[in-house]
């Protein structure tokens, strides 16, 4: 049995704000209210932050981003995070379960055309053009009076609401997006990426997932260059090397256990694998942390 390491915030913990599996609120008070959500935690929920003032630091799966005014934070359920705050930060959140929007959309795939929807942290952090600083403040202030009015309607305009932000952020890429991709090879992608994510512990392999998708190895590995810059390899072992510093930072789990946990024959052939991919042994990666966080 896999031990967690981190706490679990559950929507349903979340009571003074929480209506219909959706939460929104401005940040300020939010973070007084849940002031143990600074420690690194998951959520089971989907979970966005604007920030309109202050500074300070934000990690996601360990990857550490400066906090900036105008900037906006997504995360998926299951990601690891935690603040670091220089002083006063305010701006807006929204967290909501992944059924709220089900019955709204037909399509249960819809979030899964935004990249900052992929669980990759790097593509979740974005800053937004002074041009439209007023626009996005005035759609959280909509935001705000729907989630706390009574109107006929409220929650689906909310839904609508937020469809319309994502669909504004998800904008902001698209300049960037000079590849003209075929429906087929992002249902590829996403069925590669799905797999791993339920395989990666004992699949490690390109071609055990070509074989399931079904194609050649180098047609996998040319999707992957093409669409991600990076090897399909190299996306199973990013899985791989996440869920391995998840389970480092509990000091529970000894380095044997984790290793096993994550199929490896060894524990030396774990930690050689670790290193080779981050540059630090896990008891290495382990100290770091624990260091950064006392």
């Amino acid at each position: 049995m896999i031990k967690d390491q981190f706490p679990v915030i559950n929507i349903g913990q979340l009571d003074e704000f929480k209506q219909e599996d959706i939460l929104i609120s401005q940040f300020a008070p939010y973070l007084a209210v849940h002031k143990n959500l600074q420690h690194a935690h998951k959520h089971d929920f989907y979970h966005l932050v604007f920030f309109t003032d202050g500074s300070g630091s934000q990690t996601i799966d360990f990857e550490s981003f400066e906090v900036k005014p105008f900037q906006f934070y997504f995360m998926i359920p299951g990601q690891v995070h935690h603040w670091a705050f220089d002083g006063h930060v305010d701006g807006y959140v929204v967290n909501f379960s992944a059924s709220f929007f089900q019955s709204f959309l037909l399509k249960t795939d819809y979030f899964e055309q935004f990249s900052f929807f992929n669980g990759n942290a790097n593509e979740a952090v974005i800053d937004v053009p002074a041009a439209l600083h007023t626009d996005m403040i005035n759609l959280f202030e909509k935001l705000l009076r729907e989630s706390e009015g009574k109107q006929r309607g409220a929650l689906d305009m909310v839904r609508l609401l937020l469809v319309e932000l994502f669909i504004s952020i998800g904008r902001l890429s698209a300049p960037n997006e000079q590849k003209q991709v075929s429906p087929y090879n992002l249902t590829l992608l996403k069925s590669f990426r799905n797999l791993i994510e339920t395989n990666f512990r004992t699949l490690k392999l390109p071609k055990e997932y070509a074989e399931l998708l079904y194609i050649t190895p180098n047609h996998l590995n040319a999707l992957c260059n093409d669409l991600l810059d990076i090897s399909a390899g190299e996306v199973i072992r990013n899985r791989v090397i996440l869920e391995a510093k998840r389970l480092l930072v509990n000091p529970e789990l000894g380095i044997t256990e984790i290793a096993s946990q994550l199929n490896f024959s060894d524990n030396s052939y774990f930690t050689k694998f670790f290193k080779k991919q981050t540059g630090l042994t896990p008891e290495e990666f382990r100290k770091q942390f624990i260091s950064k966080r006392s």
